[in-house]
């Protein structure tokens, strides 16, 4: 008789437990069902995100003009070179560009995208081989090796430069352009 006993009092408790889960899933279900853009859970744009986080930190945008209060009172721009703002990079050969956000570079063939100390790479499209002046090539910290002069370079690999006179080319033979995200100094020759 215990073992009859035991088996149903096991029987019922996994038939309880089946029921309950059952009855709580069903209400994880429903707890999911809110629609995106709705009031509930509204849909935001990144700018909108961005103009938020400006304000809440102190320096809000202001998108409307003002007159100043004194016109005859002029200021005159400094003439520090470190207050001046970064010129925006182009794609001419001999333009030199030394920031910290990433920048997108195309390097046609014949043309070499040349680091300053420091510069990180990643080649998004094209064929590219490493450039380098000494015996020494750039660090693909991706894979952790070092690619040296003339050796291809594979697309979507952090190459790090860490002295001048080192960079990429597109591939000898290769009619297309390189696509480079930079970070960094670089001289475009």
């Amino acid at each position: 008789m215990k073992r009859y006993w035991k088996i149903s009092i096991a029987a019922i408790t996994i038939g309880a437990g089946i029921w309950i889960g059952a009855i709580y899933s069903n209400t994880a279900i429903g707890a999911g069902t809110i629609q995106p853009g709705t009031p509930d859970d509204p849909v935001v744009t990144k700018s909108y995100v961005d103009q938020q986080i400006q304000k809440a930190l102190g320096g809000g945008i202001n998108t409307t003009r003002t007159k100043p209060s004194n016109p005859n009172n002029t200021t005159t721009p400094p003439k520090d070179n470190a207050t001046t703002t970064t010129p925006k990079p182009t794609d001419k050969p001999g333009t030199t560009v030394v920031e910290n956000t990433l920048t997108i570079v195309t390097v046609k063939p014949g043309e070499k995208l040349i680091a300053k100390a420091g510069a990180e790479f990643i080649v998004r499209n094209g064929k590219a081989v490493v450039y380098s002046d000494a015996e020494n090539g750039v660090a693909d910290l991706t894979v952790g090796k070092d690619i040296k002069n003339g050796e291809a370079v594979e697309n979507n690999h952090l190459l790090s430069f860490p002295r001048e006179g080192r960079g990429i080319m597109v591939q000898e033979g290769n009619t297309y352009s390189l696509t480079v995200m930079v970070r960094g100094g670089y001289m475009l020759q």
